[in-house]
């Protein structure tokens, strides 16, 4: 089963056609939102927004855990993650889509393994290449297939949020080799991998002026911006749907 996890910009998918919406319950608490299952384009597919459906949870407070045990103990086998990041790369431009490579976690605190407590073994997950390359592949092929044009190199930096970075952060991050920022992509990613989950960072580009000087002052074009984006990613991913599964 294919699950999808929308951020900011996605906290519904209005083409779903609803066939249950579940609270699942976890060692972990419990899920940002209800699970929506459905169906898209004849795939049954399940929906969570990792905000909220009324984007309420910080991204600091999301239970990350909760929301891939959850995820996982219903059956999903690859995750596609939908997120709105901000490229601190002025080769990036703003509105355009990228799926990160690799990543760099600047994040501190936050609950990031399933594997804690004595009654645990100790676990060293493999995590050199974060992403699933299968995955990644098979979305690059469709988003080519419509002549939409992905960067497909990038590193992703996760920042702790929900304060955006400082000037001098951002020389920092860049200096690292920081293509993209956001807030949401660890521990997600890791938590997928533990439970052998297949993963992929889907995500809309906004501009940088929106962490630095909140938009030139417009923060209602950052939004926009930003809801632009992801309705790019969106639209592909009903068609991704139909393409996997055609109407007869």
């Amino acid at each position: 089963m294919l699950a999808i996890i929308g951020g900011s910009g996605l906290a519904r998918l209005p083409e779903l056609t609803i066939t249950d919406r579940r609270i699942v319950r976890t060692p972990y608490g419990l899920t940002s939102s209800p699970i929506l299952f459905g169906r898209l384009g004849g795939l049954d597919i399940v929906f969570l927004a990792r905000h909220g459906f009324g984007h309420t949870i910080a991204p600091h407070e999301i239970n990350y855990r909760a929301n891939i045990w959850a995820l996982h103990s219903i059956g999903a086998e690859n995750i596609i993650a939908v997120s709105a990041v901000t490229s601190i790369n002025r080769e990036l431009e703003n509105g355009s889509l990228v799926m990160p490579h690799d990543l760099i976690d600047y994040t501190h605190g936050r609950k990031s393994t399933f594997f804690e407590g004595q009654e645990q073994a100790v676990v060293h997950t493999d995590f050199a290449c974060p992403y699933s390359a299968e995955l990644r592949t098979t979305l690059l092929e469709h988003v080519g297939s419509h002549g939409t044009y992905v960067y497909s190199e990038a590193v992703y930096g996760c920042t702790q949020g929900p304060r955006l970075a400082t000037h001098a952060e951002v020389r920092r991050y860049r200096n690292d080799g920081v293509d993209v920022l956001g807030m949401t992509g660890m521990p997600e990613a890791v938590l997928a991998r533990e439970l052998n989950i297949g993963y992929a960072h889907f995500c809309g580009i906004i501009g940088m002026s929106c962490i630095t000087n909140n938009g030139n002052g417009r923060p209602d074009f950052c939004q926009t911006e930003s809801h632009q984006a992801i309705e790019k990613i969106r639209r592909l991913l009903i068609d991704f749907w139909d393409q996997l599964c055609p109407t007869p």
